[in-house]
């Protein structure tokens, strides 16, 4: 849709005046004029709460960021995802097993003394 011109807007103010008459026009005017002022202030107030609410975005997140850098320290390096660190399968291997050994008999427990 192009830029309304002059010639345009003698135009449709020439076809607004035969379709409502001299008598309505003038009200018709005011009644745009109101409603174009009602948007204009809604969408004001819309652009005010959605940039204050950014505002209040940004201010979280300085906060939560100066906590967490406060909390632990520098921040550790992130680790690679799981698959990478498995290799290409994607279950973990088992854990060793760990070798069981004589070493109930080694220490006493609960109170009993070792043979000698």
């Amino acid at each position: 849709m192009g830029n309304v011109g002059i010639p345009e807007l003698i135009f449709i103010f020439v076809l607004a005046l035969l379709v409502f008459g001299p008598r309505k026009l003038p009200e018709l005017g005011r009644t745009l004029g109101k409603a174009l002022a009602e948007f204009r202030k809604a969408s004001t107030d819309l652009r005010m709460a959605m940039e204050e609410e950014m505002r209040e975005l940004e201010r979280h997140t300085r906060d939560l960021e100066t906590k967490t850098q406060e909390g632990i320290g520098p921040a550790a390096p992130a680790l690679p995802p799981a698959e990478e660190r498995v290799g290409s399968g994607s279950i973990a291997p088992p854990a060793p097993a760990v070798p069981e050994s004589d070493s109930a008999e080694e220490t006493p427990s609960h109170g009993e003394s070792k043979p000698a």
